[in-house]
């Protein structure tokens, strides 16, 4: 219709639903009196809680929400996978849920992928937290070994069955590393068998805990995981998980049934093919405005895209908290673009680098931000419900 805009977001995550929500509202849905239509493009036929794929390994928790059942309205869903970009035709050619080969036409197209947990190769072993179903895949296993353990007489054989090891202690694996400890400690009594015998290590290659923030804060994570029943092993890197057994790079080995890996974000490898500019390291190259490089009325935010203060010249983290400050400046850029005015520039302010809030448990949690240079540090209940906001705000539900 030449009355109307098409404007598409590939991707449903977190970036891309903040995105959709902006631009609705920025725009309010018109543009020079033409209305816009917004379409949602997703690979998944739901929304994919990513940040929170540790929760289902440990309890039985569903992070995938329809669409329905965000707060937002007035879009359509598409369920594919995007092949290419023509920014000539303002064309994406995609696979839909069939199969098929499709296109469609674009005015306005953001893209907002995301990424994808970093894997070993396939010969190190064990199990990466990379979706829900090998979150599912976890609890099963740590579940049966459990089980196993009721009727196992040799005492070493049995606190094996107990043992996981946590590979990567970034934000996710000691998010994994509390909840399934306090998962598996209460499973255990459940089973008749003695809960101090779960035993649970993070292996941390770095010196610290949490070296984003000052080292008081990577301190106070460490006692709370200690009363979670997590063991810590800094400057330890797993080289493998064989036959029950967890090879450390020092030449150590932990007796452990199960080993997941944790070991952070990369770009979703989807963008290689897409003909969009990449960087070195396969994310977006974008300007100032979030505009793509050499493709008109493109714009790309979030973990696939390279964002760079213009003033300090900082890069952005691959965190759904700045990809909500990234998509509410979208909204403002492309009114402005659409209005033909000056848009804002992208500007990574202190609050935005020095936020941090890290789940621990069921009713714990550890908030840490600085402004101003004065560090400020909440734990216990108050930091886990900003966390379950922060979650639940991330998702859009309603």
């Amino acid at each position: 219709m030449m009355n109307e805009l098409t404007c598409i977001i590939i991707g449903g995550g977190h970036a891309g639903l903040a995105a959709l929500k902006a631009i609705q509202e920025k725009t309010r849905g018109k543009a020079g009196g033409r209305r816009i239509r917004f379409v949602l493009f997703d690979r998944q036929p739901w929304h994919v809680r990513k940040v929170m794929l540790f929760r289902p390994a440990a309890n039985e928790e569903n992070i995938k929400i329809p669409w329905t059942d965000l707060s937002l309205e007035d879009f359509e869903f598409v369920q594919g996978m995007v092949q290419s970009v023509d920014s000539s035709e303002k064309r994406i050619r995609y696979t839909d849920a069939q199969g098929k080969d499709a296109r469609i036409h674009y005015d306005l197209l953001v893209v907002a992928v995301g990424s994808i947990v970093r894997q070993p190769n396939p010969d190190q072993g064990g199990i990466s937290l990379t979706d829900p179903q090998a979150a599912v895949d976890i609890q099963e296993r740590w579940r049966a070994n459990l089980r196993y353990a009721v009727g196992e007489t040799n005492p070493e054989e049995r606190r094996r069955l107990m043992t996981i090891a946590v590979a990567g202690a970034g934000i996710s694996g000691i998010e994994t590393s509390a909840e399934l400890a306090l998962a598996m400690q209460k499973e255990a009594a459940a089973l008749g068998l003695d809960s101090s015998d779960v035993s649970v290590y993070l292996l941390n290659e770095k010196e610290r805990l949490f070296p984003e923030g000052p080292e008081k804060v990577g301190r106070k994570l460490e006692k709370v995981l200690s009363k979670c029943g997590v063991t810590l092993l800094h400057n330890r890197k797993v080289m493998r998980e064989e036959a029950g057994v967890v090879t450390l790079d020092n030449g150590e080995s932990l007796p452990a049934t199960l080993c997941i890996w944790t070991i952070g974000l990369i770009p979703n490898p989807g963008l290689r093919g897409m003909g969009l500019p990449l960087t070195s390291d396969s994310r977006v190259l974008v300007d100032e405005c979030y505009r793509v490089q050499g493709m008109p009325d493109v714009y790309s935010i979030g973990d696939c895209t390279r964002i760079v203060d213009p003033k300090t010249g900082k890069t952005d983290h691959m965190t759904c908290f700045e990809a909500g400050m990234q998509a509410s400046r979208l909204g403002k850029i492309v009114r402005a673009d659409l209005e033909g005015s000056p848009a804002p520039v992208h500007k990574r302010s202190r609050s935005v680098i020095d936020v941090f809030s890290i789940g621990l448990g069921q009713s714990r949690g550890l908030l840490w931000s600085r402004k101003w240079g004065i560090d400020m540090i909440i734990t216990g209940k108050i930091a886990w419900k900003l966390k379950k906001l922060a979650w639940d705000g991330a998702s859009m539900l309603r």
